[in-house]
C-alpha cells in the first residue's frame, strides 16, 4: 500500500478543501494508494504525539463548498525557521528541518503534497533537497506567486471585497463622505486593485506605489467641487506615503512578521492633518476576506490543482508546484515557484486601465 500525506500551512483560504478532495478523490481512482492528512501543516508531524489523520471517502465529501481546511493550518511553526521560547522569554528561530525529514523518512511516505504560499514552498524546497519526494501546490488570496498566472482564494477574496465596497459606495453616497477600505494585501495589491476597478473606486492605493498625500486631498477636492459629491478609495494593508512607513505593530509570539492593519485609519488621519474637510469613516476588511464558501472559479482551479499534484506523484515528478500558465495546468520546478514574488507593476496595462477610468494611485 502506497501513502501520501497532504498539509495546509500558511493562511487560510477558500479553496483549500477543495484541493484535499481533488487529491483525494483522483487517488482513489488508483488501486492500492492511502490518502492522510497533517493537522496544522507540519505540526501534526512533528507533535509528540503525531496528528495524522487517514482522509477516507466519509472525511473528504462534499468538503469543497467549505472555506478554511479541514486539516487546520498555522503561520507560527516554520520548521526551517522555528520558534522557541527561551528561558527569559524571549523567542529564538531555530532550524528543525533534519529533525522534521528524519520523522517524515520514519513515518514511510511515499509523496508529501504540501499546499501553501510562498512560504511553504520554500520549506517544500528545503525538504525536496534533503530527500523527502514532495509536490507544491500553490495557495494565496494576495495572488503573489509569479510563477502560476493565478492562485485559488484570489477571486474569492476580490468577490468578497467587491460586494463589500459596493456596500459602502451607497452610504459614502448618502451622507457625502470619504469612505476608507482596507483590504489585505502586505506586499501585492492585487486585490485592493482588482476591487478598485470592479467597484468604480475614485482612489486605490497599493504597495508597489508610494502616495502623495497631497495628491490625493487634491482628488478628493475635484470630487467635492459643486459643494456636494463622495469620495470611495480603496487600501492595500501594506500600502505607505511616499514619505512614511508601512503601518503594522509587533508580530504574535512565534510570528516571523510584523502585524498589518489599520493603514485605513492612518489615511484618515493624514488626510485631515492635510486640510480634508469632507467627513470620512473607515473600514476595515480583515480576514472576512479569507472566510466563507469558495466561489465557482477557485473551487474549479483547486480541484484541477489537487487532481494534477497527484499524477505528478503518480509520475514520480518530485520537487514541482502545479501552476496554471495560459489557461493550462502545468507544473513549474520549486525553484522557479519561489524565485520571485508577483507585485502588481505600476507600468502594467491593469494599473494604466485602472488610470484610464480615473482612479487615482496617488503617484
Amino acid at each position: 500500500m502506497k501513502k501520501i500525506l497532504i498539509l495546509t500551512g500558511g493562511g487560510d483560504c477558500p479553496g483549500l478543501n477543495a484541493v484535499i478532495r481533488g487529491i483525494a478523490k483522483r487517488a482513489r481512482k488508483e488501486k492500492g494508494w492511502e490518502v492522510y492528512g497533517s493537522i496544522e501543516a507540519f505540526n501534526g508531524v512533528m507533535n509528540e504525539p503525531q496528528e495524522i489523520v487517514r482522509l477516507t471517502s466519509k472525511r473528504t465529501a462534499g468538503i469543497h463548498v467549505k472555506g478554511g481546511t479541514i486539516l487546520k493550518t498555522t503561520n507560527k511553526s516554520n520548521p526551517i525557521h522555528f520558534p522557541v521560547v527561551q528561558a527569559d522569554g524571549t523567542t529564538k528561530f531555530v532550524d528543525r528541518s533534519d529533525e522534521l525529514v528524519a520523522k517524515l523518512k520514519k513515518l514511510d511516505f511515499d509523496a508529501v503534497i504540501n499546499i501553501g504560499g510562498d512560504g511553504s514552498q520554500k520549506i517544500s524546497k528545503v525538504l525536496y533537497d534533503k530527500g523527502i519526494p514532495v509536490i507544491g501546490v500553490p495557495k494565496t488570496i494576495d495572488n503573489d506567486l509569479s510563477a502560476t498566472d493565478m492562485t485559488f482564494g484570489f477571486q474569492t477574496a476580490v468577490q468578497i471585497a467587491t460586494e463589500s465596497f459596493d456596500k459602502l459606495v451607497t452610504t459614502a453616497e448618502s451622507h457625502h463622505r470619504v469612505m476608507i477600505m482596507e483590504v489585505m494585501g502586505r506586499d501585492a495589491g492585487w486585490i485592493a486593485t482588482h476591487t478598485a476597478i470592479a467597484g468604480g473606486a475614485e482612489i486605490c492605493l497599493i504597495p508597489e506605489i508610494p502616495y502623495d498625500v497631497n495628491k490625493l486631498l487634491k482628488r478628493i477636492h475635484l470630487r467635492y467641487k459643486k459643494g456636494r459629491g463622495f469620495v470611495n478609495i480603496v487600501i492595500a494593508e501594506g500600502a505607505k506615503p511616499k514619505e512614511g512607513t508601512v503601518t503594522s505593530t509587533a508580530g504574535e509570539k512565534g510570528s516571523e512578521h510584523v502585524r498589518l492593519g489599520g493603514v485605513a485609519y492612518q489615511l484618515s488621519k493624514q488626510l485631515k492633518d492635510a486640510g480634508c474637510k469632507a467627513e470620512i469613516r473607515e473600514t476595515v476588511l480583515g480576514h472576512v476576506q479569507r472566510g466563507g464558501t469558495p466561489v465557482a472559479f477557485d473551487r474549479l482551479l483547486a480541484s484541477v490543482f489537487g487532481v494534477k499534484a497527484f499524477e505528478l506523484v503518480l509520475e514520480k515528478n518530485f520537487g514541482r508546484m502545479v501552476a496554471l500558465k495560459n489557461n493550462q495546468i502545468v507544473s513549474v520546478t520549486l525553484d522557479e515557484a519561489t524565485r520571485e514574488p508577483n507585485f502588481v507593476n505600476p507600468g502594467s496595462y491593469i494599473v494604466q486601465a485602472a488610470k484610464g477610468l480615473g482612479i487615482s494611485f496617488g503617484d
